[in-house]
């Protein structure tokens, strides 16, 4: 990464939510839990740590369930399938759940998504333009969904892409290094400790 542009990047924190990671989250309540997963935001700190020092920009994308009629969450039906265990209160715009763990906060922007891609349906996009941002560097769960879906996405919209293959974790470690190896065709691929170099 060419650090000589830190001021027009920012790392991109896809879903590191207290209801995905945190012990007391609906994740982990509903036994949805990954060793890979909750390791990241220790991981992740010196990262996001270094990028404020440098002069990056912090964005985090937080998945939000949308109260419905008495607090009733919306939940897409392959969610619901998938998550059985997601109920009233879980990712609630606002709310402890819906916001970014401690470890990585503060974001210089946060922005609510409701599916994979950060960018549908989203004001990622405007954000980032009024910003400068031209180059995103991508960290965040899962690596199949959120990270590799807006990972593309930023790719078809011109912004320049690198991936934390470190900083990036699934429910299964196959899945993960599949998913890593499908984006080097348009993203580049860096690890935790060697952005950090590059930005000291």
């Amino acid at each position: 990464m060419d650090a000589s542009n830190i001021r027009n990047t920012a790392l991109l924190l896809v879903d590191l939510q207290n209801d995905f990671i945190h012990p007391d989250g609906a994740y982990a309540r509903g036994g949805a839990a990954s060793a890979d997963i909750a390791a990241l935001p220790g991981r992740l700190a010196p990262v996001a740590q270094a990028f404020r020092r440098a002069g990056g920009w912090i964005v985090s994308t937080h998945f939000t369930l949308v109260p419905g009629r008495g607090g009733k969450p919306m939940i897409s039906d392959h969610l619901r399938r998938l998550r059985p265990f997601l109920r009233k209160g879980d990712f609630l715009p606002g709310g402890w759940g819906q916001a970014l763990v401690d470890d990585l906060a503060p974001a210089d922007f946060t922005v609510e998504k409701v599916a994979f891609s950060a960018f549908y349906m989203s004001r990622l996009e405007w954000v980032l333009r009024k910003a400068g941002i031209e180059h995103l560097v991508a960290a965040g769960i899962v690596t199949n969904g959120g990270v590799a879906s807006t990972v593309r996405v930023a790719h078809v919209r011109d912004f320049h892409v690198t991936v934390l293959e470190d900083g990036c974790a699934a429910f299964d470690s196959a899945v993960h290094r599949t998913n890593i190896d499908a984006l080097r065709s348009i993203a580049e691929i860096e690890t935790c400790d060697r952005l950090i170099g590059a930005l000291s």
